[in-house]
């Protein structure tokens, strides 16, 4: 019996070897204190290896994890709390919030499609890359609308929140942008909640802002992506 045959026949394989990846990232993180040692992205290439190494499908690990991705929306909201408590920072900057955003998620989607375009990428694949900026939940459904594949643009959605994880407050010094609200919408505009993780540990207000954003950012990216998408569809492909 190979592999992949046991993996079948134990419907907990996959949220096990989730859950134990991830142990071992933060386990990893917490002995070298290095946010490149992001414990998302340990996780992903150990769950990578055991899969390749055991010839198992990827549709089997993805059905077996189905209350692990049921559970990322209730988690994005969780992130709220501290958006909550910092209320009056929000009254005090809502039109900076809002055009950051709104700015922030426009020009992502732009960006991400004609980087596309320039590189020769098909309309599949160029479709799924559009909402790769915002929430899992959100992105996969705005994917699946516009004509995308759902599971590349879940890929390509980890990709971004773990860069952003790692990276993304030391590029905002590089450009000298020190404002903590600005600091919390870069971040959860671009790098949803995974990136806002990273927020939170850079202070309360940057992880408030960057909560907020996650939503502002997905509502916004539902609305405009299939409009945006038609429009390159007709004009520039």
């Amino acid at each position: 019996m190979n592999m992949e045959s046991l993996v079948i026949q134990n419907d907990f394989f996959g949220i096990c070897l989730s859950l134990g990846a991830f142990l071992i990232g933060m386990k990893i993180n917490q002995k070298m204190k290095k946010h490149v040692f992001n414990p998302l992205l340990i996780a992903a290439i150990l769950i990578i290896c055991v899969l390749k190494v055991g010839k198992i499908d990827y549709g089997i690990y993805y059905e077996q994890n189905k209350i692990l991705n049921f559970l990322l929306g209730p988690a994005t909201v969780v992130l709220a709390v501290p958006l909550y408590k910092n209320i009056h920072v929000l009254k005090e900057n809502y039109k900076a919030v809002l055009t950051g955003v709104l700015v922030g998620t426009i020009t992502s989607i732009c960006v991400i499609l004609g980087g596309g375009v320039i590189l020769g990428a098909s309309e599949k694949v160029l479709f799924s890359m559009a909402p790769k900026a915002v929430t899992t939940p959100i992105a996969m459904e705005v994917s699946n609308v516009i004509g995308g594949i759902p599971s590349l643009t879940a890929g390509l959605v980890s990709l971004t929140g773990i860069f952003g994880a790692c990276f993304a407050p030391e590029i905002l010094s590089f450009f000298g942008v020190k404002n903590k609200v600005a600091i919390g919408i870069a971040i959860g505009t671009t790098t949803h909640a995974v990136g806002t993780t990273r927020a939170l540990q850079e202070g309360e207000i940057e992880g408030a802002m960057s909560s907020l954003s996650i939503g502002v950012a997905g509502l916004i990216t539902a609305l405009i992506a299939p409009y945006m998408v038609l429009f390159f569809k007709n004009y520039v492909l």
